[in-house]
C-alpha cells in the first residue's frame, strides 16, 4: 500500500499534501469555518493551528500505508502548491468480508455550485473501487442538507436508512440518512487486486460530474 497517491480530473488534482503545505488546509478550514459550522462536528483540540495539520498530513500518510484512510486535498490542478479547496475523505477501512470505507467531503464555500465536488467524488471513487479493490463505500447526511442528498444521488448512492441522533453538529444530536454506492466489480475477499485498464496510481480516469 502506497503512502502517497495522486489523482488528476480536468480541473482537479486530488492528494495527500506534504506537512510543509499544513498551512493551505489551515487557510481553508479558516476561511470556511462559519460556511462548515451547520455540517461537521465540533472540532478537536488545536484544529486551528499549523502544528495540528502538520502532525494530521503525517497521519494521514501512515494511515494510508496502513490501509485505514484515504483523505484527500482538493487543489485546482496544475497548481500543487496552491490554496486547498475542498477535501475528499474515506475513512474507517474495513477490509475482509465487509471490504467498506465511509465517505465525508466538504467544498471552499466560493466553488459551491461549480460541479467541482461531484467531479473530485467521482475520481475518488473510481481510486477506491478499481485499485483499492472496495466492495462498499457509504456516506451518511443530514436531512436538511439537500444539496449534499443530491450529489450522492446523482453520483449513485442509494438510501438504505435513517439514523436518529447520529451525530454531535452546530450544538444538537441530529438526525442522518444513510446511503451507500456498491461496485459491481469488487473481487472477492482475499483475491490480488490491479488497477483497472487506464489507471495508475497516479490517475483515477478523465471523470466529470
Amino acid at each position: 500500500m502506497k503512502s502517497a497517491v495522486c489523482i488528476e480530473t480536468p480541473r482537479l488534482r486530488l492528494s495527500i499534501p506534504p506537512p510543509e503545505l499544513a498551512g493551505r488546509y489551515l487557510a481553508y478550514f479558516e476561511r470556511n469555518r462559519d460556511h462548515l459550522a451547520r455540517w461537521d462536528p465540533p472540532r478537536p483540540e488545536g484544529f486551528y493551528t499549523e502544528a495540528f495539520w502538520r502532525e494530521r498530513l503525517r497521519r494521514d500518510r501512515d494511515d494510508l500505508a496502513a490501509d485505514r484512510a484515504l483523505r484527500l486535498a482538493l487543489q485546482w490542478r496544475g497548481a500543487p502548491e496552491g490554496e486547498v479547496i475542498g477535501v475528499c475523505n474515506f475513512n474507517q477501512f474495513v477490509r475482509g468480508a465487509f471490504q467498506a470505507a465511509t465517505l465525508g467531503y466538504s467544498l471552499d464555500q466560493r466553488a459551491v455550485g461549480s460541479g467541482v465536488m461531484s467531479e473530485a467524488i467521482q475520481a475518488a471513487l473510481a481510486y477506491m473501487f478499481d485499485t483499492l479493490g472496495f466492495h462498499r463505500v457509504m456516506a451518511n447526511y443530514l436531512p436538511h442538507n439537500e444539496r449534499s442528498g443530491r450529489l450522492l444521488r446523482r453520483l449513485g448512492f442509494v438510501v438504505e436508512g435513517y439514523a436518529r441522533d447520529y451525530l454531535y453538529i452546530d450544538g444538537a444530536w441530529r438526525d442522518h440518512v444513510l446511503t451507500a454506492l456498491t461496485n459491481p466489480r469488487a473481487a472477492p475477499p482475499g483475491a490480488s487486486r490491479a488497477p483497472a485498464a487506464g489507471l495508475t496510481s497516479g490517475s483515477a480516469g478523465q471523470r466529470h460530474g
